[in-house]
């Protein structure tokens, strides 16, 4: 062989630089008391006013607490301005909307499209105005099984009110009572289921 092989291993001449070894350690600059005239280190913060956020002084510990005795975050304030910052200190000084739909909101704008001749409101779910056009729907009555059964065996409605049931129970016992239809027997079946169809409704409160 015209040269000799040579092994030389990976990562021998790999030189790794320790930790902090360019690095010299500083000690961070004491900044002094920003009272006038003192000498010792402002290592408190101090906020400098409302309208000075983010704004600090630092001050020693000794004028750190002078300042804090005569610190007023509400100086300056307007009665107006101060009713207005408790007002807002409810909410954490975040912002609020109300439920209450006005003209320009969106609920507002998708509302106008309930106009007549499309799809009727007439409970004014959707709109401030007044119900569209229109009868309401009637509400179905809560009927027991008995009274419903009653008001079939006197030909009614399930809506009958009661000036409707009375006046169809007159007229049923007036056709079927012997004495008005001449005698006749044969209508006494018919009496018998009027006049318990009528029991039943009026021990329900419907009569």
């Amino acid at each position: 062989m015209a040269e000799t092989f040579a092994y030389r291993p990976k990562f021998v001449d790999i030189r790794v630089k320790k930790p902090g070894a360019g690095a010299v350690a500083r000690e961070p600059a004491e900044r002094p008391c920003d009272h006038v005239g003192c000498k010792h280190v402002g290592s408190h913060k101090a906020p400098k006013g409302r309208d000075h956020e983010g704004q600090f002084w630092h001050f020693c510990a000794s004028h750190a607490a002078e300042y804090n005795k005569r610190w007023n975050y509400f100086q300056g304030m307007s009665d107006a301005e101060l009713a207005d910052y408790r007002k807002k200190e409810e909410t954490g000084h975040r912002p609020t909307w109300t439920f209450r739909g006005g003209r320009g909101d969106r609920l507002a704008a998708a509302t106008r499209g309930f106009q007549a001749g499309r799809k009727a409101d007439p409970f004014g779910m959707f709109g401030s105005g007044a119900a569209s056009a229109g009868p309401a729907p009637k509400t179905r009555r809560r009927l027991t099984r008995l009274q419903a059964l009653a008001l079939e065996a006197m030909s009614l409605d399930e809506n009958a009110d009661q000036a409707a049931i009375r006046a169809k129970y007159a007229e049923l016992v007036k056709r079927w009572h012997p004495d008005s239809n001449g005698g006749d027997r044969g209508a006494e079946v018919s009496l018998q289921k009027v006049l318990k169809a009528y029991q039943t409704l009026k021990a329900g409160g419907l009569v």
